[in-house]
């Protein structure tokens, strides 16, 4: 198990693993927060080569999701639940992807926590349905930081940590 435990005078720091499943970008992000102040440690997109093969894909993505969760040590695992209605098969490939990811939390111990799209549109923006530009502003917004040059797979990780309620984890 790589959990940590830090303790300030008031409240526990928790450190969150981000993720936005997927199967040709997963969007990973570390987060911690620590008396209600959030701050991004690290973000990226765990890129895949369309010309690998399926199980070598799924390797890559798992070493990027293993890899953040070896070098940050994250207390909790916070992962996008998938919501499909079309195009069954980037659906089971996608479905696999995160599957890798929450075998990493597994195997690491780490408490998964999941959110719908909804859940995590409600937690930045107030609005279930909020359009996805809104909920990059709040991100750049919540973490005073500049989104432009971070892709929308990245950002909706970063958005999936900011949404985890760490509250209920305590």
């Amino acid at each position: 198990m790589i959990r940590r435990k830090f303790l300030t005078t008031q409240n526990k720091i928790m450190i969150i693993l981000g993720i936005d499943p997927g199967y040709d970008r997963m969007g990973l992000a570390v987060l911690e927060k620590n008396n209600g102040k959030e701050t991004l440690i690290y973000s990226e997109c765990v890129k895949t080569n369309r010309k690998d093969s399926h199980e070598k894909r799924l390797l890559q993505i798992g070493k990027g999701v293993e890899n953040a969760a070896l070098k940050h040590k994250p207390d909790v695992m916070a992962i996008e639940k998938l919501f499909f209605t079309t195009n069954q098969k980037t659906a089971i490939k996608v479905s696999e992807a995160r599957g890798t990811a929450l075998y990493v939390a597994a195997k690491y111990g780490l408490r998964v926590v999941e959110l719908t799209p909804l859940e995590i549109k409600m937690a930045l923006t107030g609005y279930g349905k909020a359009e996805k530009f809104q909920v990059q502003k709040m991100v750049a917004a919540i973490l005073k930081i500049d989104i432009s040059k971070k892709i929308d797979d990245e950002v909706d990780a970063i958005a999936a940590a900011i949404a985890c309620p760490t509250r209920s984890l305590n």
